[in-house]
């Protein structure tokens, strides 16, 4: 490989950015800097993983909830409780997907602490990028690593 190409390759990952879209006011591309620029929540967790047994870390990073409130969901204030029919769809660099509801993570239901985290065991993130992490669940594998997009959906309008 030559240099040049080697560089480049290094940038990419070192500049890793995520992207958060979908239905909000705010969509914005977020680096591991300027999620670590928000205010910042620890978890100490354990979960299984399928490959490796159970797992300890511990995580730092903003709340997701607080990420995408600022990018202002475009909830209906005219339909009652209408944050509830939004999801979450969290994407990997590796393939790895999950869903979430809102509901999970709003303060007036689930009350969920799930992190975008900036570090695990006190190691940066910055060139793998951010992780998503559950405390709350038993199992590793909505636990997403090197998120590169967040979308917000108001999927169940059809419901209506």
């Amino acid at each position: 490989m030559s240099d040049s190409l080697a560089h480049a390759r290094t940038a990419a990952v070192a500049t890793a950015e995520v992207v958060l879209d979908g239905d909000v006011a705010r969509p914005s591309r977020l680096t591991v800097a300027d999620l670590r620029s928000r205010p910042q929540r620890s978890a100490a967790v354990a979960f299984e993983c399928a490959t490796s047994g159970v797992r300890h870390h511990r995580f730092t990073g903003p709340l997701l909830h607080d990420v995408l409130t600022a990018a202002e969901p475009a909830f209906d204030p005219a339909r009652r409780k209408d944050r509830l029919r939004f999801l979450i769809a969290v994407s990997g660099a590796d393939g790895h997907r999950t869903l979430l509801s809102w509901a999970e993570i709003d303060p007036d239901f689930g009350r969920a602490p799930v992190l975008l985290a900036v570090a695990m065991d006190d190691s940066p993130l910055d060139s793998a990028g951010p992780q998503l992490v559950l405390p709350q669940d038993r199992c590793g594998a909505r636990y997403v690593s090197g998120i590169t997009a967040i979308r917000v959906n108001g999927g169940y309008s059809a419901w209506t």
